[in-house]
Order: structure tokens, then sequence, then C-alpha cells
């Protein structure tokens, strides 16, 4: 299956769900290009997104993973190019 380029916008309202999310970012840690991630305190959330080089099915599992954990509202959008 062909790698696409995509990122997932993730917000983690709930800090109990940060472990959680960083497991998951672990486990899918052979297709992240990058991430970068912003502590809001003045709205006490913490702002992460992720790049990641991957098989649509994988990108697909790691958004589904990432939005059943509560507390954590997670959109993903994939580039059109399946270079």
């Amino acid at each position: 299956m062909e790698n696409r380029i995509a990122l997932i916008g993730i917000i983690v309202e709930d800090q109990e769900a940060v472990a959680m999310v960083n497991d998951l970012l672990h486990e899918y840690r052979e297709w992240i290009v990058g991430r970068m991630g912003l502590p809001y305190r003045q709205r006490e959330v913490s702002i992460i997104s992720v790049v990641l080089d991957a098989p649509e099915d994988a990108i697909s599992s790691l958004s589904g993973k990432l939005g059943m954990c509560s507390g954590v509202s997670v959109k993903s959008v994939m580039a059109k190019n399946r270079r």
C-alpha cells in the first residue's frame, strides 16, 4: 500500500489523557515525520500537530484511537498527492 502525507491535529482538554496520547504516538513512531506540541496554559489545553508519511490504514487507525481517548479532540487531513 502506498504511503500518504497526513497532518493530525490533536487538542487535549483532559490532562489525564496526555499519557495515552503519548503512548499512541510512540506506537506509530515509525511513520511520524515530526510533531509539535504547544501548551496553551490560559485555556488549560495542549495542542499537538503530527505529520505522518504512512499508509492510509495507519493514519486512520492512529486518528481513530486518538479520537477514542476521553478529553481528546482529533482531526486529520491527507494530501491529495499519493506519491
